[in-house]
């Protein structure tokens, strides 16, 4: 019998007013629980139509999508999906080991989620840690994603600022216990607008919980040394058959531009699309990105 581990985290007030917002809204979103090999995904769902798989980036939340969630719901079945030990998700412990190790751990939950939940086709929109999660998915081809997207992706090519190095392997949990709410600000400046603001809130409770999240933690640092060449997908790109938008912020401080470039350029059906923004552009400034990605993902378009 499969070890399911528990879910045992709370919900923070900015979590908890962001989906009572959700599940208020029109459509409304639900959330659901569901074990998946050894671990339990939290994923909230909304809308009709075709269906979209949104995966968050590292020490994120489905909920994070919340700026995005409604306008992409009125177009299609929208399912927001927590990585495994982040967000409210459980994980078994990381046993230990490098880059394909750590990228199983996340990867091999979510494709059994899809898989049993009938969204093998679905298509993937995956940002940093989920777009590598997207990307691997893809080129296993047990899931079989009409359609791809890339937003600033993680393992897509062997650079990774010593800034982003040296900030994850703090780790941010840590430091947002170590130093409090305010000090962590300094170091993570929240954009000075309402939902920049709110933004900050609810990355402020995902970290700040007790434990630490050990073995996401654990796992995501396989994925890439402290130091010297970082492992990447690069040399199989060309094995994806998805239609891809690969989407990037060119201002983008974990893993810069030219990298999105290049990761275009070998995907064989990629459109590149490089905006005036940072690593999280859908967040930034979700009225540019949002056209984009209904467009792209509207059935029937392509690059």
């Amino acid at each position: 019998m499969t070890n399911v581990h528990a879910v045992v985290s709370r919900l923070g007030p900015a979590e908890r007013t962001i989906l009572a917002e959700l599940a208020a809204g029109e459509p409304p979103f639900a959330v659901h629980r569901r074990a998946a090999l050894s671990s339990t995904l939290r994923y909230l769902e909304g809308g009709r139509g075709s269906p979209v798989v949104l995966l968050h980036g590292r020490g994120n939340a489905a909920t994070t999508w919340f700026p995005l969630l409604p306008e992409l719901a009125r177009r299609h079945r929208v399912i927001a999906v927590d990585l495994p030990g982040f967000g409210h998700a459980s994980s078994p412990p990381f046993e230990g080991g490098g880059f394909e190790e750590g990228l199983r751990f996340f990867a091999d939950p979510v494709e059994e989620l899809l898989l049993e939940l009938d969204l093998g086709d679905a298509a993937l929109v995956g940002h940093s840690l989920g777009g590598l999660v997207a990307a691997e998915i893809a080129l296993r081809r047990r899931a079989r994603p009409r359609k791809l997207v890339l937003i600033g992706a993680m393992g897509v090519g062997p650079v990774m600022t010593a800034w982003s190095r040296a900030y994850f392997r703090a780790p941010p949990e840590r430091l947002r216990r170590v130093l409090g709410e305010a000090l962590f600000r300094r170091i993570r400046p929240p954009q000075p607008t309402p939902r920049g603001e709110r933004l900050a809130a609810l990355h402020g409770e995902l970290y700040a919980v007790p434990d630490g999240r050990v073995a996401p933690v654990a796992a995501f640092d396989a994925l890439f040394p402290a130091v010297g060449p970082v492992p990447h997908r690069l040399s199989r790109l060309g094995e994806i058959d998805a239609e891809t938008l690969v989407l990037w912020g060119e201002r983008d401080d974990v893993f810069p531009a030219p990298l999105g470039i290049a990761a275009a350029a070998a995907i064989p059906r990629a459109t590149l699309r490089l905006v005036p923004l940072g690593h999280a552009p859908h967040l930034e400034d979700p009225a540019l990105v949002v056209p984009e990605l209904i467009e792209f993902l509207t059935p029937g378009a392509g690059p």
